[in-house]
């Protein structure tokens, strides 16, 4: 089992910058897995935003934040973070750390495994 604890939202004004961080402990097993962030607004399906492969931090991101945000890994304390900068309102959104422990490296919510209770970023314009 993983356990994984998000940190770091709050309400900010549009252009603004946050960082989040997810603390995952447990049983990781090897270092081929990818920690994930999605997130889900009011009333929409959960979207994929950043993932980083742990053993060799590789990134990708969707096409709405790229450019603005940054997903970055600190191996010692098993935590990856999400710099998100130039916020806009429609960045609003409950926001997941998510582990995908068979290494698929996609884009999908149904492919990770574990996931942390998520918290919230509010945008006001």
């Amino acid at each position: 089992q993983v356990q994984l604890v998000e940190f770091g939202g709050g309400l900010v004004q549009a252009g603004d910058s946050v960082r989040l961080s997810c603390a995952a402990s447990g049983r990781t097993g090897s270092s081929r897995y990818v920690m994930g962030w999605f997130r889900q607004a009011p009333g929409k399906e959960r979207e994929f935003v950043a993932a980083i492969k742990w053993n060799t931090g590789w990134t990708y991101y969707s096409d709405s934040v790229k450019g603005r945000f940054t997903i970055s890994r600190d191996n010692a304390k098993n935590t990856v973070y999400l710099q998100m900068n130039s916020l806009k309102p429609e960045d609003t959104a409950v926001y997941y750390c998510a582990v995908d422990s068979l290494y698929r490296a996609t884009m999908a919510p149904r492919d990770y495994d574990y996931w942390g209770q998520g918290t919230q970023v509010t945008v006001s314009s």
